[in-house]
């Protein structure tokens, strides 16, 4: 058997070769910042983003966040202006790359902060070239803001991706962008729900209160009430095509004079996406609550809302902000408004039971509300026609509408699923996730409406 060589002779030679090297290049004091290395990961993509400014429409601040060097964040043409994201905890950022429009910056800073109010620079340059531009660092926080003090051009900034690269962030992963090749029209699917009583009960705003309110009429979960919660919710029946829909949906009784007129047949609560991303979109935490418009509001506020708003219709007559003093004979007033999508990621409520929601800015969500989750937008039809000029919500005039949700899904692996497969997926469902013009797509549940079997 030949003599076995040493195991320590060969690695410490390399080992000095190494370190003389490093001494020689500290010596000529040619050492530069360690690069990123192949470990790090993109942290930003899909992350929440704001901006001190935007140029209009379509050039908001996730739009540099989005992965796509199609759209792109454009400032107003003065100085300074910011861009920044939030990576959802806090991370150690090796890399930032700029790829920069021809709008660019001379002059800049990327800077770093936990708390998203006092920011330390992590660089500074005054001869920024534009172009794609890749900065190492070495730094930590959990938001990252480009700070451009000077432009190169008479317009604004503008960034077709800003890419932030390190280790940590957000433990989630936003979901991924689909691979299917059909043309996408819709996002969204339907939770067809009919109506089950008429109670002064609001068990959101005046929870244990029977009676403290103005009449609702209450559709979804049969069990509704002013004592109602999560659990008891839970618990309950629904008058929803799926059965695994509990939640309870509610909104303001409809009166011709003194006469209480009722929703007939199925209402229509869709549950769309709300952002540009539409994959993003992640279910209800079960629980979530909130109230969308107000009793109070005037007609401006609810004709100005953040969301779109169809207002009341019937007949050839859309987009009125009152209800209509008179609707052909054989029609019904039809109201349509939408809900925020952009959810604090923490709070199931909150003191005004609106705060802990948002509604998207540009197509993405804010940095403060950075979790997308379904918008619902309900379509209610009331069977009134003819004269309508002593019509009236138990709220007030007709620009008071307002609804309140209390999400209670039995199963979230369903609500889940629905998500899933016609919001994420680009599709117009049914409440059983099918698409009839895509019928090659399948369905996200079985006619049962239960998962399919693996």
């Amino acid at each position: 058997m030949p003599p076995s060589r040493s195991p320590a002779k060969l690695p410490l030679r390399a080992m000095c070769v190494a370190l003389a090297a490093a001494i020689a290049l500290v010596a000529a004091g040619l050492t530069t910042m360690v690069p990123a290395v192949a470990a790090d990961g993109l942290l930003s993509q899909g992350r929440p983003a704001t901006a001190s400014s935007v140029e209009g429409t379509g050039y908001s601040a996730g739009a540099a966040f989005d992965g796509s060097t199609t759209t792109r964040w454009s400032s107003a043409a003065a100085d300074p202006q910011w861009l920044r994201v939030d990576l959802g905890a806090p991370a150690t950022i090796s890399r930032v790359v700029l790829t920069w429009e021809s709008a660019y910056a001379t002059a800049f800073k990327i800077q770093t902060s936990n708390d998203g109010s006092s920011w330390t620079d992590a660089h500074t340059t005054t001869n920024g070239t534009g172009g794609t531009q890749t900065i190492d660092l070495t730094a930590t926080g959990r938001h990252i803001r480009l700070y451009g003090t000077t432009r190169a051009t008479g317009y604004g900034y503008s960034l077709w991706e800003m890419q932030v690269y390190g280790s940590g962030g957000s433990p989630t992963t936003p979901r991924p962008s689909p691979t299917y090749t059909d043309e996408v029209t819709h996002h969204e699917f339907q939770a067809n729900c009919s109506w089950t009583a008429n109670r002064p009960d609001d068990p959101i705003v005046y929870p244990g209160l029977p009676g403290a309110s103005h009449m609702h009429t209450f559709v979804g979960n049969r069990t509704t009430h002013a004592g109602s919660t999560a659990a008891s919710l839970l618990g309950g029946g629904t008058s929803c095509t799926n059965p695994h829909d509990r939640s309870a949906y509610w909104f303001p009784s409809f009166y011709k004079g003194d006469q209480l007129i009722q929703p007939t047949g199925d209402q229509v609560i869709y549950y769309k996406s709300g952002i540009l991303e539409y994959w993003r979109v992640q279910p209800f935490p079960q629980g979530l609550r909130f109230v969308v418009g107000s009793p109070y509001a005037s007609l401006e506020e609810f004709r100005d809302a953040p969301g779109a708003v169809e207002g009341f219709e019937c007949g050839d007559l859309s987009r009125s902000w009152d209800i209509p003093r008179s609707c052909a004979p054989g029609t019904q007033v039809n109201v349509r408004y939408q809900a925020p999508s952009c959810w604090d990621g923490v709070n199931l409520d909150s003191a005004d039971h609106k705060s802990h929601m948002a509604y998207p800015v540009g197509g993405y969500c804010p940095a403060g509300h950075p979790v997308a989750v379904p918008m619902l937008e309900f379509k209610i039809a009331f069977p009134a026609d003819g004269d309508l000029s002593q019509a009236r919500l138990s709220s007030g005039r007709g620009y008071t509408w307002h609804y309140d949700f209390f999400n209670a899904w039995d199963d979230p692996a369903i609500l889940d699923a629905l998500v899933t497969h016609c919001i994420n997926g680009g599709l117009q469902c049914n409440p059983r996730g099918y698409d009839l013009y895509k019928p090659h797509r399948g369905a996200a549940l079985t006619e049962d409406f239960q998962l399919p079997r693996p």
